[in-house]
């Protein structure tokens, strides 16, 4: 499900605060969303699974902006150990950000960080490429989450029966 593109006149593509330009993106999208500040911004993506929670805070000290990426998914906690398994095993698999496990209310979460210290700021491909990466992990791998928690398969075996590629039509 990629992001919408926004094209950007660039003179105004150096914008010190990422956020502003992926509040028009989330817009295009028309996606629901809150400004909560100028450092922070939430908002909800829908995904072929579930609905995705998309936080972003920007550090305008060190140039950098933190993204997570939130599945509406709690873990028993009897399987939090088989989900760290799982989480470990798929981020093997991960080029760009990791999963990770909130502690507090022990939903998945897929983390990415940006750093922008010295580029003249963040583009719209980079941004949407950044949410479209997100997105297109978290339905890959939700599948195997489900396994794990409710299925009752090991993580190898929730990773292996989620991964398998279908060839042809049934």
């Amino acid at each position: 499900m990629p992001a919408t593109i926004v094209t950007r006149d660039p003179d105004t593509e150096s914008s010190a605060n990422p956020l502003d330009l992926l509040e028009q993106i989330i817009v295009a999208n028309d996606w629901d969303f809150d400004r909560r500040n100028e450092a922070e911004m939430a908002a909800e993506a829908p995904g072929r699974w579930c609905d995705y929670g998309l936080y972003f805070n920007w550090s305008q000290e060190i140039s950098a902006m933190h993204f997570t990426c939130t599945f509406d998914l709690k873990v028993p906690a009897k399987r939090r150990n088989a989900l760290y398994e799982l989480l470990a095993l798929a981020n093997e698999r991960l080029w760009i950000g990791h999963f990770g496990m909130d502690p507090d209310d022990g939903m998945p979460v897929f983390r990415h960080a940006v750093l922008l210290r010295g580029a003249p700021g963040a583009s719209a491909e980079s941004l949407e490429d950044m949410v479209d990466i997100a997105i297109t992990e978290c339905e890959r791998f939700f599948p195997a989450f489900q396994f794990v928690l409710w299925g009752g398969k090991t993580p190898a075996e929730a990773l292996d029966a989620a991964m398998l590629e279908c060839v042809g039509e049934a």
